[in-house]
């Protein structure tokens, strides 16, 4: 093996005494953390803890009152631009989908970031683009107008696009919305199986640093290796679901009273909510 095809070691992102906020509120403030390489980390909370504002201090989408965020130790608002999106992929929630463009021409968009004024599209590029087609399952419908497709099929696109773009690190904030059970558990398959070695687009050796934010709870903690746990701005647990997530977690941090029991398939914890009154 020579040097080149040597696997890169995973992605580090690390937040460093990071203050976040909208206006005159403080959503975060000096938080630490740091996020393991390699893993499958998925982020969880209830509504307006701070998931996605802390995602999108990470993604450079916000910039921060006070702190840093990191990636491989370099702040990420002082990176050059390209630079950051050649390491780092990105979906936030809702984007939006430019009018007129093709299924195929906005998946390629995802190889902007491997453009130069010396460097056009290449094999490399068509091989990134044609390969996150087919693992998101949009290969029939490469020549539709993205505005014509269902709320899920456009997600699949926009996924399809942030793999193309070929990282060692993704960060998605809310990757399932609006997509029906089954197409929830196959993106989730397949951003499991890009985090494993051997995942990247591009066929290269290595995983990806994968980070989601998550609604489902059951969800989270089947898929994760690592789950953050949020409230109020705070991160109150973090570490393998198995370890996180119990009934007094439950109730304390999502006012939810339940039991916490081992998924019958998985053998992942499974929350089970309290009957209705």
């Amino acid at each position: 093996m020579t040097t080149e095809e040597k696997p890169r070691p995973p992605v580090r992102l690390t937040a460093r005494g990071l203050s976040v906020g909208y206006g005159n509120r403080l959503v975060i403030e000096d938080m630490d953390l740091e996020l393991p390489g390699g893993a499958f980390t998925v982020i969880v909370g209830p509504n307006a803890c701070g998931k996605s504002t802390l995602l999108r201090t990470m993604a450079r989408l916000l910039a921060p009152r006070g702190g840093a965020a990191l990636i491989d130790g370099a702040d990420v608002h002082a990176l050059p631009t390209r630079d950051l999106a050649r390491r780092l992929g990105v979906l936030p929630q809702s984007p939006v989908t430019p009018e007129g463009l093709s299924v195929a021409d906005l998946v390629a968009r995802g190889r902007q970031p491997h453009q130069r004024w010396f460097r056009q599209w290449s094999a490399a590029d068509t091989t990134a683009v044609e390969r996150a087609l087919a693992l998101t399952g949009l290969g029939d419908l490469r020549d539709r107008p993205v505005d014509a497709l269902s709320g899920g099929q456009r997600q699949r696109v926009w996924i399809a696009m942030t793999l193309a773009q070929d990282t060692d690190a993704l960060l998605l904030d809310e990757p399932t919305t609006f997509l029906d059970l089954a197409h929830q558990v196959e993106v989730l398959d397949l951003l499991r199986r890009l985090n494993r070695a051997g995942g990247s687009v591009s066929d290269t050796a290595g995983g990806r640093t994968v980070v989601a934010v998550l609604h489902d709870l059951n969800q989270a903690c089947r898929y994760a290796d690592h789950m953050v746990v949020m409230k109020a701005g705070r991160v109150v647990a973090q570490g393998p679901p198995r370890e996180v997530m119990d009934a007094d977690r439950l109730a304390e941090v999502f006012g939810l009273g339940g039991v916490v029991v081992p998924c019958p398939v998985t053998g992942a914890p499974m929350v089970v909510p309290d009957a209705p009154a």
